[in-house]
């Protein structure tokens, strides 16, 4: 399994390292010009190597949580292999239904492990490699998680503080929470380092989380929508060192 708590070797370590329905069009907002996409049947999941499709320079991806709605703008430029990994995972649904299964406040939320153990089994060594780190991990950004060097597979961390110290060790963000931090904030985080063992959730999937788990909130669908591209930026606030991401 590679989401190493690295904070147990060392001051900087933290694992930060998924059926198919669409959120319905009335809730995109009408300045988005959006594609339409047929639902993905969930055996393509099962079969990382065929899914590498090159994703769009900017793209949006809607997610609709038990917390509420927020949107994630992907800009290839800044980090392209996580880009196109996270476009394909998002696109054949990969985090319908996954757990936000690591919610420290003050530093990340953290998801990627999926629903079904099949699913994350299948991609547990689909590893692709690293992008040099361009932005920084600020509030708001969303990043890859990694066990190491070019490691990344299925599992990211949105930042809820200004996390800069991790860029130096390598996690490179590609992209940000334009709309919906609000809802992000709100997640539910009292587990905290003491949540699910990353291991049986990889094995036993989502029972295991509602059976031990049952305040942590879900990811229902995740939907990608090609917008006109409209950059934002988020400044984010200095905290105190903590885990460093790592899958």
């Amino acid at each position: 399994m590679k989401l190493v708590k690295l904070l147990n070797a060392s001051a900087f370590a933290i694992a930060l390292c998924a059926s198919a329905a669409l959120v319905a069009s009335a809730q995109t907002r009408a300045t988005h010009t959006t594609t339409q996409r047929r639902p993905m049947s969930t055996a393509s999941l099962l079969h990382p190597a065929t899914l590498h499709a090159t994703a769009p320079h900017v793209y949006h991806v809607r997610f609709h949580t038990t917390k509420g709605y927020f949107t994630v703008e992907v800009r290839r430029a800044w980090a392209p292999i996580g880009a196109d990994r996270f476009y394909n995972l998002c696109e054949h649904h990969f985090y319908d239904g996954a757990s936000l299964f690591r919610v420290v406040p003050g530093f990340v939320v953290q998801f990627g492990l999926s629903a079904s153990p099949n699913i994350s089994k299948a991609w547990a060594n689909a590893n692709i490699k690293d992008d040099p780190v361009s932005q920084t991990n600020n509030r708001g950004y969303i990043t890859f998680a990694t066990a190491g060097p070019n490691t990344r597979t299925t599992q990211v961390f949105i930042n809820l503080v200004n996390n800069g110290r991790l860029d130096g060790m390598g996690f490179a963000p590609f992209g940000k929470v334009t709309e919906g931090m609000d809802v992000v904030d709100k997640f539910f985080g009292g587990y905290g380092d003491h949540g699910p063992d990353q291991d049986r959730l990889t094995r036993e999937g989502k029972p295991y989380v509602e059976k031990d788990f049952p305040k942590l909130d879900t990811i229902i669908t995740a939907h990608i929508f090609v917008p006109a591209a409209h950059p934002a930026t988020h400044p984010a606030p200095h905290t105190p060192p903590h885990p460093a991401p790592h899958s």
